[in-house]
């Protein structure tokens, strides 16, 4: 891996840890409704993965310009996207149960 392609690497890190630690303006005012929410999440997810399914098909036919770190990188980010919605599936199911379980 070239020394650009690390700084690079780690430009993406930092901006991902800067919008981490910045307060989340949206969550004074809900300007989306929830589905609308979940559904964009959803799509973002389905797009990381397309885009890793297409840099892997494009290293192992030789077709794509993306070095093996790249490709792996980009793997990892989808698998951790869908791990994350996942979870949060699974969170809103207990959440669900626990209300249907609530005694009137």
């Amino acid at each position: 891996m070239s020394n650009m392609e690390i700084n690079n690497v780690l430009a993406q890190m930092r901006s991902m840890s800067a919008e981490l630690k910045a307060p989340a303006e949206t969550s004074a005012v809900p300007s989306d409704n929830f589905s609308k929410v979940m559904t964009d999440a959803i799509k973002q997810v389905n797009e990381q993965q397309s885009i890793a399914n297409d840099m892997a098909t494009g290293f192992q036919t030789g077709t794509g310009d993306a070095s093996v770190a790249e490709v792996m990188v980009q793997m990892q980010k989808a698998s951790l996207s869908f791990q994350a919605m996942t979870e949060v599936r699974n969170k809103l199911v207990e959440a669900y149960k626990e209300v249907m379980n609530m005694p009137i």
